[in-house]
């Protein structure tokens, strides 16, 4: 388990603490929040900190317009539904520095909340004026200044090292908020220390992406399910003919080396043996099941077959613990969603019927998992992409290596 400071262990009443949240929330073309979960995330601590009679000055990017003030990448549209769900009024400064900013936080007084404007409206959130790698130390000074404490509460960006997170601890002491520490929690638990026998079932499109990934995790499982996409990558490295599926025929040698070395490790990998094929991407395309040996040049593997879906059940019978990341199929579309919708409402299943403890993040994981009507049975979902990615392939992450004590 990561040794982290946590909120619990600030002395935060009457103080100035400057909370970093993720509120980085998808819109429609209109402007209004399709999904509020990011938001609903944040609630705990700061409701916590409220309770606790501190200043709460929430900070956030929004999108990525470029250091320059644009008005649909505002989070003036989060503080209405913010105040809604905390049933408290939201104050809101049109800056996140300055004078504006400035008064705001004067203003405040114990249990309010104050939520700046988007710190991506400056370019030293990321970027260096002097052409060294990383965001402008002294745009990070001006938002420490704002604080007492830095509340770090936003995993979902502790991959990158900009102003508001890394830069902000260079000032002020960092401890990990109520939302970040159930994430570091519960992956670092699922990854490090799990209740074995632990699998993973990895999918996506493209084994290009996950190389590092599936090279961490074949040294720590018990059994690999690989799915989706990258699949088809190792099926032609082992000598079957995908015909025109997505595959990456560059990376044949990489899908063996890991084949190797997941033997190396004792660490099971299931592959399909059994695949869903039709000669076109589109919704209700005519397709069959057939074997391994019977794709045609014409066809394209969009999902695992019924052999497949079996074969993964049973491993996930035999497991404690299990970490999802990534669709098994195209999803997106009917019939071809089979395998990830059945997949995922077993796994929920045994979450609730026998203790199974189910991890999940990264991508498409979790739209895969809401499309599949399964995502509240599971035990986390992680609603990062990136520094879930990362984390799992091994590496540490700037925005956690803060939180340490």
């Amino acid at each position: 388990m990561v040794d982290f400071r946590r909120l619990e262990d600030a002395l935060v009443e009457g103080k100035r603490v400057l909370v970093r949240v993720d509120f980085n929330v998808p819109c429609d073309n209109a402007g209004n929040i399709t999904d509020d979960t990011r938001i609903r995330t944040a609630l705990p601590t700061i409701k916590y900190l409220q309770k606790k009679g501190a200043k709460v000055i929430l900070i956030s990017h929004y999108g990525r317009p470029g250091g320059k003030h644009q008005a649909e990448a505002s989070l003036l549209k989060i503080v209405s539904p913010l105040s809604d769900l905390l049933d408290t009024p939201i104050a809101f400064a049109p800056d996140c520095v300055g004078e504006d900013a400035s008064q705001a936080v004067n203003d405040l007084e114990p249990g309010n909340v104050l939520l700046l404007e988007n710190t991506r409206f400056h370019v030293g959130e990321q970027k260096n004026p002097n052409g060294l790698k990383g965001y402008d130390p002294e745009f990070a000074k001006k938002l420490a200044s704002f604080g007492e404490i830095f509340v770090h509460d936003a995993f979902s960006v502790s991959h990158r090292s900009q102003a508001s997170t890394t830069g902000i601890a260079e000032t002020l002491t960092a401890y990990a908020g109520m939302a970040m520490e159930r994430e570091l929690d519960h992956i670092s638990q699922a990854l490090n220390n799990p209740k074995r026998p632990v699998m993973a079932l990895v999918g996506g499109a493209k084994v290009s992406t996950k190389i590092d990934l599936l090279k961490n995790l074949v040294t720590k499982l018990d059994t690999l399910a690989i799915g989706g996409g990258m699949a088809n990558t190792f099926l032609a490295a082992q000598g079957f003919d995908v015909g025109g599926s997505l595959c990456e025929h560059d990376l044949k040698d990489t899908a063996l080396a890991i084949l190797r070395a997941a033997k190396d490790a004792d660490c099971e990998v299931l592959l399909p043996v059994d695949v869903v094929a039709a000669e076109n991407f589109a919704a209700h395309a005519p397709h069959r099941v057939c074997n391994l040996d019977d794709v045609a040049e014409n066809e394209m593997i969009l999902d695992a077959g019924p052999q497949t879906v079996s074969k993964l059940l049973d491993a996930i019978d035999q497991s404690r613990t299990l970490i999802w990341n990534g669709p098994l199929g195209a999803f997106e579309l009917a019939p071809f969603d089979t395998s990830t919708v059945e997949a995922a409402k077993y796994t929920a299943r045994r979450v609730q019927e026998h203790g199974l403890i189910a991890v999940a993040g990264g991508g498409d994981t979790v739209a895969a998992l809401k499309h599949a009507g399964a995502a509240e049975g599971f035990t986390f979902i992680s609603t990062a992409g990136g520094a879930f990615l990362e984390w799992m392939e091994g590496k540490p992450l700037p925005g956690v290596e803060i939180l340490k004590k």
